[in-house]
């Protein structure tokens, strides 16, 4: 699950330039590679599921995510993976997975508190007694969306020769309510004019957010505060949890 604007295929084809390989997708290969069967929420271009593929993983992979234009890159990069066009909405599983993880920030887009636990049940249902599911949530502590300004612009080349220029603007923050508003424009040769996307993002401390994994049937057993598994402090850059099933198949 990635930001909206990459529904849009001349974004799709830029988004693994903008987002290049890192600790992050180290950190979750090694946990899909361990696992037999894993449920990606929101995966993407399908780069980590399709590197897992190649590096030999047999067992059943799975990527999900709303973005039509991203799963046709995702099926480009690897045949071998049963990709899903939709949201945790678009199937009902039913104790299938070993692992899901969720990446990419993608678990702040769920704003609501009833469509959070909506997807964490879903999450739950899909996964077999003792699965664990694994994501990361910017730590708000660390108030990441202060370095969101239009002055830091990004330069990424756009494949033909040129370049796109990429810069973020926050709009808004929602005091007590823990959502940010921003902008992303993306400004390059291949557009007429400027292209802006608008998203909203969630940032659970980590109080709220083990009552929701409780509630849904979880039991956070790993968590940390960076992709070098150091601890979680009060300005780690992200709120990496590994949460485990808690009982039987929900």
């Amino acid at each position: 699950m990635v930001d909206r604007s990459f529904a849009d295929p001349s974004l799709a084809a830029l988004y693994d330039t903008l987002n290049p390989w890192g600790p992050g997708d180290d950190f979750c290969l090694g946990l899909v590679m361990s696992a037999g069967s894993v449920l990606d929420v929101g995966c993407g271009t399908g780069r980590l599921l399709g590197r897992a593929r190649r590096e030999g993983h047999r067992g059943r992979l799975m990527g999900l995510d709303p973005a039509a234009a991203m799963l046709v890159r995702a099926r480009a990069h690897e045949p071998g993976v049963e990709w899903v066009l939709g949201d945790l909405r678009a199937r009902a599983w039913h104790c299938e997975f070993e692992l899901a993880v969720m990446t990419g920030h993608a678990f702040q887009v769920l704003l609501g508190d009833e469509e959070l636990r909506l997807a964490l049940r879903a999450v739950r249902a899909a996964l077999v007694p003792g699965g664990r599911f694994v994501f990361e949530t910017r730590n708000p502590g660390a108030r990441a969306w202060e370095t969101w300004t239009p002055d830091r612009v990004r330069e990424i080349p756009d494949g033909c020769g040129g370049v796109v220029r990429v810069w973020h603007e926050v709009e808004s923050v929602a005091a007590g309510e823990e959502r940010v508003t921003f902008t992303e424009t993306f400004e390059g040769a291949q557009w007429e004019q400027p292209q802006v996307d608008r998203t909203t993002l969630r940032f659970l401390d980590t109080d709220p957010l083990d009552r929701f994994l409780s509630e849904a049937g979880f039991v956070v057993v790993e968590r940390y505060g960076d992709w070098g598994r150091g601890p979680l402090v009060l300005d780690s850059p992200e709120i990496i949890t590994v949460a485990e099933t808690t009982s039987r198949c929900g």
